[in-house]
């Protein structure tokens, strides 16, 4: 993932991405519209690329705003009739249908109650409509998604969930090599954690938090750190 300073304003026209976007299919998150055939920011902030063709802009604001593709942790608020009712953090209440899970059917539905966290992600994301979830991929496979049983939520701000989402993320390596672990991070400031102890999951909480102030270029600098902070937590 992309680590450039390059910062964009709102209106900013984005003639990098116009470029790869004729010869090749791109996807936009946050921050970037396309207009006709010109691509413009929406948002200021530092534009972000990340392989293969997937643009944004790193906006360090506090309510999460939809983004079709984003990966979400949402907590499951009432059903209503064939539809659950979905907290994401964002100004509108999500949904998701019983059949977006996988194996679904009108006799296998799947259990789910009003205070459940779900790993999902974003299907439908529009100025119009309410945002739609799913829980599984386009092979109809739940994959990481899903129902989080157990383990252990917190809020994060939206900049440390998209830092931890990167691709092969320093962090969560360095963590790794300290205990074994389940995560679910979503780009909408909430976090999902599970290690085999109560003590090593407050413990994992606890350091992921203590990554609040790292940017992309400080975060290598942190984890090299991380292995001692670990150790000193779960001994605590």
């Amino acid at each position: 993932m992309s680590s450039s300073s390059t910062i964009v304003m709102p209106g900013d026209r984005i003639a990098a991405i116009e470029e790869v976007a004729k010869s090749k299919r791109v996807i936009l998150g946050p921050g970037l519209r396309r207009l006709d055939e010109t691509v413009v920011a929406t948002k200021a902030g530092p534009l972000r690329h990340k392989e293969p063709n997937t643009f944004w802009v790193d906006n360090y604001q506090r309510r999460y705003v939809p983004a079709r593709g984003d990966l979400v942790v949402g907590i499951v608020k009432a059903k209503a009739g064939d539809q659950f009712r979905v907290d994401i953090g964002s100004a509108d209440m999500a949904s998701i249908s019983y059949l977006s899970f996988e194996s679904a059917t009108k006799k296998n539905r799947p259990d789910l109650n009003p205070g459940d966290l779900i790993y999902a992600r974003v299907l439908v994301a529009s100025a119009d409509v309410e945002p739609e979830l799913v829980c599984v991929n386009s092979n109809g496979k739940r994959g990481k998604l899903g129902i989080l049983a157990d383990g252990f939520f917190f809020k994060c701000s939206l900049n440390l969930g998209r830092l931890l989402l990167r691709e092969n993320c320093p962090a969560l390596a360095a963590l790794k090599r300290q205990l074994p672990y389940e995560i679910a991070v979503g780009v909408n400031g909430r976090i999902w954690v599970k290690a085999q102890a109560l003590r090593e999951t407050v413990a994992l909480a606890n350091s992921i938090l203590a990554l609040e102030q790292a940017g992309y270029a400080e975060i290598d600098k942190v984890c090299d750190n991380l292995d001692g902070f670990m150790e000193h937590r779960i001994s605590f």
